[in-house]
C-alpha cells in the first residue's frame, strides 16, 4: 500500500526525450488542439479565452493535486453560525454583491424534499413544517428526509449517472442481476456508509479498509467481505463485453470510469497519446488498465436449491405446452409453408437447390455453408403465409398465435454477474496498444501495473485493485474528497465550487471557490466520509436557504457583476430531473409506488406499465433496439454510456407536449381531479387548494382562486382540465 504523501511529489525525468521530428509534430499537434479548445471555449459560454491554458509539466503544479490544507472560517459578513455562508459572504461583500433574503418556507419545503428525495412533500408535510417553520422545524425536516428510503434512490440515481449504470448495453454480460449492483449503491446511501468505504467496496467488493485483524487470543485472521458488498462489483461488470474480457473493455472501462468519477482527472485522453494538458502518460493509461486485465466476468448463482427445482418443473411444464401448441400450428400451416417455400427453393441456382435438398447429415461442408447462406431468404416469416390465405383460415391462424403470445416462459433463476482474477491473464506481460487496439501492442513498451501521479511503482502486496483502492482513498489523496464534495455541491445547487465535475485538470482551470472547496474536503475527512453529513450543512445553509427570486434593483446591479451567480448571491433555478418529473406526476394521482429494490421496469408505449419511482426504470443502449423509453430522453436523461457529471437543462417543445398531450399525464389528470373530488366532495376552493398545495407546494394566490373559481364554475367534472392546467404551469417542473 502507497501510503506516503511523497506519492503526490513530482516525479522527475518521466518521458523519454523525443527526437527532433517527434518533438515537431507534438508542438504542431498541441498548438492546434488549443486553438480547437480556445474556439469551443468561446462558443460555449465558457469564459472569454485570451491566451492558452498553462500547461502542466508535473503533478505539482496541478492545484488538485495540493494538499488538503483546512482554512480558517472567514470572520463577520454574516449571523450565520454555518461555516458555508461565512465563506459566501466573504465572496459576495468582495464583490460587491447584494445576498437575497430567505424563501419562503414552504418553497423551501418543496426545494429541500425534492432535493435530498427526489418526490414533492404532501400537503400534510407542508402542515407539519408550518407549525414549527423555525430553525429547529428545519432540523426535524432534514433529519426526515434524510432518514427516509426515498434518499437513497434520489442520490443513488445521481451516483449511477457517474458510475455508468445501464440496465442493458452492447454485449454486456452482466445484464442479468444488475440491477442488484443500483440496489446496493441505493442500500449504501441510505445506510451512510462512508464515501471511502463505498468506493472501495466498488473496486474491490470488500469495502473494509483494514483487511486482516489480530484476535484476543493473537490469531491473524483475513476480514471477509461483508456479502451485500458482492453487488458492489457490478460497477466493475458492468464495463465487459465478454465473459472472458477478450476485448478488455472491462479494463479500459475501469480505468476511465475510476479516472472521471473518483479522481476527476481525464486519464482517458491519454488512451492514444500522451496527455496533451495534464502531466499523464500514455503509459500512465496502459499501468493502470493492467490492474484490471486479469479480470473476467462470472455468473454467481443466487438461486436457493427449493427455487431451482420449482424452476425445472415450470419450464418442463412451460416446454410441453409450448410444443402442443407449435406442432399444432405446424401441421395447420404445413401447405402454405411448403408453397412458399418451394417457390422460394426453385428461384435458387441449381448447386443451391441441389445441396439445401440433401438431408443435412449428408452435405459437406461447402454445401453446408451454402444452406446456412440461404437460409435467411428460405425463412418463411407469418405475414407472408398471411397473403396467401384466405380470411377465415387467417384467424384460426392468428388463434394459433395468440396462444403462443400468451405462453409465457418463466421467469430465469436470480443470477449476478461478478468479477474475479484470471491467474493466467494475470502473469501475461502488458504493453501500451497502439490507439488503444488491443490486437496491436507496442511491445516495445511494456508497462508494469500502476497509476498515474505517484513518484514510484506501488507494491501489490495486497492485490492490485486493493493497493490502487487504497491509494485512491488515502487521507493524504487530495483527489477524493475534493471531488466528491464538488459533485454533491453541484447536485444541491446546479453548479459546483469547480465549473468541471470531471475535470480538475488544467483544462478545467481553477475552482470557483477553492477555500470553500477545500475547508468542506478536510470536514468530509474528518467526518468519516458521511455524505448525509455534508448534505445537512448544505441545506441548512443561509446559502442554500436563500430565495431565488430577487428585486429589480438587486438584480440589475447583481447581474452586472455576477450574471451567472457564481457566488451563490441568490438560490439557482433548476429545473427537476425526468425522475422526479414523472414521480411528482404520479404523486398527484395518488398511485406511486415506493417500495426499493427489484427488477428495471420497461415503461413501454404508454408509460404507465408501472407505478415505480422513475428511478427503476430500464436504461441504456443497443445499436439495434430502442431501449431508453423516448420521455426519459426527452428530459435528458443519460443512458449510460458515458460519465454523466450533471444532466443537462434544456427547454424544448416534446417536453411541452408531452405534458400537454402523453397518455399518462392524460390518465394523471383524470385520478387527480377524481382524487381532489374524493377529498372534499361539494367544496370546489378546497380542492382548489388541496391541488395547488399537491402539484405546486404552495397555495394559490386570491387571483389564482378566483380564476379556478371562474373555470370550474361549480361543476365537479372540469376539475380534470383545472388538474391538467396546474400540471402544466412552468413551476411545475422548477425549483425556485
Amino acid at each position: 500500500m502507497v501510503s506516503s504523501p511523497n506519492c503526490f511529489e513530482v516525479p522527475r525525468n518521466v518521458n523519454v526525450a523525443p527526437s527532433s521530428f517527434r518533438r515537431t509534430v507534438d508542438a504542431g499537434w498541441r498548438a492546434i488542439t488549443v486553438r480547437v479548445v480556445l474556439a469551443l471555449w468561446a462558443v460555449l459560454g465558457w469564459g472569454v479565452a485570451t491566451s492558452a491554458p498553462t500547461i502542466p509539466k508535473t503533478p505539482e503544479e496541478l492545484w488538485a493535486l495540493r494538499p488538503i490544507v483546512r482554512p480558517a472560517v472567514p470572520e463577520g459578513g454574516t449571523a450565520s453560525k454555518n461555516p458555508i455562508d461565512a465563506f459566501i459572504a466573504k465572496s459576495c461583500r468582495d464583490r460587491g454583491l447584494t445576498t437575497t433574503g430567505p424563501a419562503d418556507p414552504l418553497v423551501w419545503l418543496r426545494r429541500v424534499t425534492f432535493d435530498l428525495t427526489g418526490l414533492a412533500p404532501t400537503p400534510a408535510e407542508q402542515e407539519s413544517y408550518l407549525e414549527d417553520s423555525s430553525a429547529g422545524g428545519r432540523d426535524k425536516a432534514i433529519a426526515r428526509l434524510l432518514g427516509s428510503e426515498q434518499h437513497g434512490v434520489r442520490y443513488g440515481r445521481h451516483w449511477l449517472d457517474v458510475l455508468r449504470y445501464a440496465d442493458f448495453d452492447e454485449n454486456m454480460p452482466a445484464t442479468p442481476g444488475i440491477h442488484y449492483w443500483r440496489d446496493w449503491v441505493i442500500h449504501a446511501i441510505n445506510q451512510d456508509l462512508p464515501f471511502d468505504d463505498f468506493v472501495r467496496a466498488q473496486i474491490t467488493g470488500n469495502r473494509a479498509a483494514k483487511r486482516k485483524t489480530i484476535s484476543p487470543e493473537g490469531h491473524l485472521s483475513e476480514v471477509p467481505p461483508r456479502p451485500e458488498d458482492r453487488f458492489a462489483l457490478g460497477f466493475l461488470a458492468r464495463g465487459a463485453t465478454s465473459p472472458g474480457n477478450a476485448d478488455y473493455q472491462l479494463s479500459f472501462s475501469a480505468v476511465e470510469t475510476i479516472s472521471t468519477a473518483f479522481m476527476g482527472m481525464t486519464i482517458g485522453c491519454a488512451k492514444c497519446h500522451d496527455h496533451f494538458f495534464d502531466p499523464i502518460r500514455q503509459a500512465d493509461y496502459y499501468s493502470m488498465k493492467a490492474i484490471f486485465d486479469p479480470l473476467v466476468v462470472r455468473p454467481m448463482d443466487l438461486a436457493t436449491p427449493e427455487q431451482v427445482f420449482a424452476h425445472g418443473r415450470s419450464v418442463a411444464e412451460h416446454e410441453s405446452r409450448l410444443q402442443r401448441v407449435v406442432e399444432a400450428m405446424r401441421r395447420f400451416v404445413a401447405p402454405y409453408h411448403t408453397q412458399l417455400y418451394e417457390e422460394r427453393l426453385s428461384a435458387l441456382p441449381p448447386e443451391a437447390q441441389a445441396a439445401i435438398r440433401k438431408p443435412e447429415k449428408q452435405r459437406s461442408a461447402a454445401e453446408q455453408k451454402i444452406a446456412e447462406d440461404y437460409h435467411p431468404i428460405l425463412r418463411i416469416d407469418p405475414i407472408k403465409m398471411k397473403a396467401i390465405m384466405t380470411p377465415e383460415v387467417i384467424k384460426e391462424y392468428d388463434g394459433y398465435l395468440k396462444q403462443l403470445a400468451a405462453l409465457k416462459a418463466p421467469e430465469p433463476l436470480p443470477v449476478f454477474w461478478t468479477v474475479e482474477d484470471d491467474a493466467k491473464r494475470a502473469s501475461e506481460k502488458r504493453y501500451v496498444l497502439t490507439t488503444g487496439d488491443p490486437a496491436r501492442p507496442k511491445l516495445s513498451q511494456e508497462v508494469q501495473p500502476g497509476f498515474p501521479l505517484v513518484t514510484r511503482p506501488p507494491e501489490f502486496r495486497d492485490g492490485r485493485r486493493e493497493t490502487l483502492a487504497d491509494w485512491l482513498t488515502a487521507a493524504e489523496n487530495p483527489l477524493l474528497p475534493r471531488v466528491a464534495v464538488n459533485r454533491i455541491w453541484q447536485w444541491h445547487f446546479g453548479s459546483g465550487l469547480h465549473g468541471s465535475a470531471n475535470d480538475f485538470g488544467s483544462l478545467g482551470g481553477a475552482p470557483i471557490h477553492p477555500q470553500l472547496l477545500d475547508y468542506l474536503a478536510a470536514e468530509f475527512i474528518a467526518h468519516r466520509y458521511s455524505m448525509k453529513w455534508l448534505h445537512t450543512l448544505i441545506v441548512t445553509s443561509e446559502t442554500y436557504q436563500r430565495a431565488s427570486r430577487v428585486t429589480a434593483d438587486a438584480a440589475i446591479a447583481n447581474q452586472r457583476i455576477d450574471p451567472d451567480n457564481r457566488m451563490y448571491w441568490k438560490y439557482p433555478l433548476n429545473r427537476l430531473e425526468a425522475e422526479s418529473i414523472r414521480d411528482a406526476l404520479l404523486q398527484a394521482a395518488g398511485t406511486l409506488e415506493l417500495h426499493l429494490g427489484g427488477k428495471s421496469f420497461d415503461m413501454g408505449g404508454t408509460n404507465v406499465s408501472s407505478n415505480r419511482r422513475t428511478a427503476y426504470v430500464q436504461r441504456g443502449y443497443r445499436s439495434y433496439q430502442e431501449v431508453m423509453p423516448a420521455y426519459l430522453q426527452t428530459f435528458d436523461a443519460e443512458d449510460g454510456r458515458i460519465v454523466c457529471p450533471r444532466r443537462n437543462q434544456t427547454v424544448t417543445a416534446p417536453q411541452a407536449l408531452f405534458l400537454m398531450n402523453d397518455s399518462l399525464t392524460e390518465d394523471v389528470s383524470k385520478l387527480f381531479a377524481a382524487r381532489l373530488a374524493g377529498e372534499f366532495p361539494g367544496d370546489l376552493t378546497s380542492a382548489v387548494r388541496a391541488g395547488y398545495r399537491q402539484a405546486l407546494g404552495r397555495h394559490p394566490t386570491s387571483t389564482e382562486e378566483v380564476r379556478a373559481s371562474t373555470y370550474l364554475a361549480g361543476d365537479p367534472s372540469r376539475l380534470k382540465g383545472f388538474s391538467w392546467a396546474v400540471l402544466n404551469l412552468d413551476e411545475f417542473l422548477y425549483l425556485r
